[in-house]
């Protein structure tokens, strides 16, 4: 392993398996590490056996849950908006070519006492049972505004700086109410918690507008999942690396990574390799991160559909803080057999929500109230990390965890932007790409 690389990078969890995918396809030289014996790192999806490994310190799993080879649960739950950031970086490298996808049911959010189809469209609007009668028309004007706006084209702002005016302030134009505000900023712009409200306009506009039109691809829900688990997207962009060049080591400890006239050195089982820069999940400098929170994720097999969702085989929740006294969202993801994740007959159900009490699992009970019966469930805390610098002096580049989001819109922007660090350019994302050497 004596070389020097372009770069080296640490974990395989979703973030660094695009990176290197990423670096090798503009031909850089990179070197792909793990400690571990899997691909995915915080972002793998495990069968039975590893899942009770990791959560019940090996103890087999019971007979009534099945074939353990039939399970592949991810540990981070998101879907993917299907005009997202994410398929247009798959459209661009061609990683679509190594994974099969399943449009997810249906997207539903909470307003107590009982959860709804959202509504995304004017005409959805008008006959959703969120809001009364004058509303439906007030929110019908909002969403053709959003709709119909293009930001470089001001003959469609009506006259609106969305650049200078806040989101308050244009909800306020629109007469909308509280209700009807929660569910658009939560269910459609998805955001965490309300302080968007006072931040400029125009990304809120642009985050509905991404949901309508990811909703208008499929019409039943803005979401896609890969088959067999999000752990596929790691691996898929592992291989991308591969066909370009990178090298890749699992079961591979890092003994020792030193710095030497402005080369990174690892060391690992007596072998040694430098490189320019080196990309890392946090746990790999628990010295160069902080921490910020805390998130809560808790895994729930189920034996029947969750209530009240058309008995859909895979669908997303969202609990907006307002509707259960909270200052951040809480969000279920329901996935099943079809996608290759469990067993048929069997349904799995992972809850998350940033972490605000000293009983985390408390602050699940409105979700779980959600589930109907739950036959098992599996939780975890896990710290959220943000590097404490970007990079550019020690040129040791780190990803921020895995935020509670239900999507995967803030992780590749986190994948953006230290792209556009160690490169110093922006990720131009075509999708009319040329072929790759495997397929010349």
């Amino acid at each position: 392993m004596d070389e020097h690389y372009d770069a080296i990078v640490l974990g395989t969890g979703f973030k660094e398996c695009v990176l290197s995918g990423l670096l090798s396809v503009e031909g850089k030289k990179v070197l792909h590490m793990d400690r571990n014996g899997y691909y995915g790192g915080e972002s793998a999806s495990l069968n039975l056996v590893q899942l009770f490994e990791k959560y019940r310190g090996g103890a087999k799993p019971t007979e009534s849950l099945g074939n353990t080879r039939d399970y592949n649960i991810d540990l981070v739950p998101k879907f993917i908006l299907s005009s997202g950031l994410l398929v247009k970086m798959l459209l661009h490298t061609q990683v679509t070519r190594y994974l099969d996808f399943k449009v997810v049911d249906g997207s539903f959010v909470y307003k107590t006492p009982k959860i709804q189809k959202v509504p995304a469209t004017d005409a959805e609007a008008l006959s959703s049972p969120l809001m009364g009668f004058f509303e439906k028309f007030a929110c019908k004007k909002f969403f053709v505004y959003v709709q119909n706006y293009e930001e470089n084209n001001p003959a469609t702002h009506d006259k609106l700086d969305l650049k200078t005016m806040t989101m308050r302030q244009l909800f306020a134009k629109f007469t909308l109410k509280e209700d009807t505000i929660d569910f658009i900023g939560h269910a459609l712009a998805l955001y965490l918690n309300d302080d968007y409200l006072d931040k400029p306009a125009l990304e809120a506009v642009q985050r509905v507008k991404l949901y309508a039109d990811s909703l208008q691809r499929y019409s039943i829900s803005p979401y896609i999942y890969p088959m067999y688990g999000l752990g596929e997207l790691p691996q898929a962009f592992a291989r991308l690396s591969a066909i370009y060049g990178g090298t890749y080591m699992l079961n591979k400890p890092i003994d020792k990574i030193s710095f030497e006239d402005g080369k990174v050195r690892v060391e690992s089982q007596g072998e040694t390799a430098t490189a320019d820069v080196i990309i890392a999940d946090p746990s790999y400098f628990p010295d160069k991160v902080k921490n910020t929170g805390k998130i809560i994720r808790s895994i729930c097999v189920l034996n029947a559909p969750i209530p009240n969702t058309n008995n859909a085989e895979s669908c997303q929740i969202i609990i907006p803080q307002k509707q259960v006294g909270r200052k951040s969202d809480i969000y279920i993801g329901c996935i099943s057999f079809p996608h290759c994740v469990c067993p048929k007959g069997k349904y799995i159900a992972i809850v998350s929500t940033t972490v605000e009490t000293a009983d985390p699992e408390k602050e699940l009970a409105p979700a779980y109230a959600l589930l109907g019966p739950i036959v098992d469930k599996f939780i975890s805390v896990s710290p959220y990390y943000v590097p404490l610098s970007d990079g550019q002096q020690d040129k040791v580049f780190i990803s921020e965890s895995y935020d509670a989001t239900s999507h995967f819109e803030t992780t590749c922007e986190d994948i953006m932007k230290i792209y556009k660090r160690i490169l110093k350019k922006d990720l131009v994302l075509v999708t009319d790409k040329p072929q790759s050497p495997e397929e010349q």
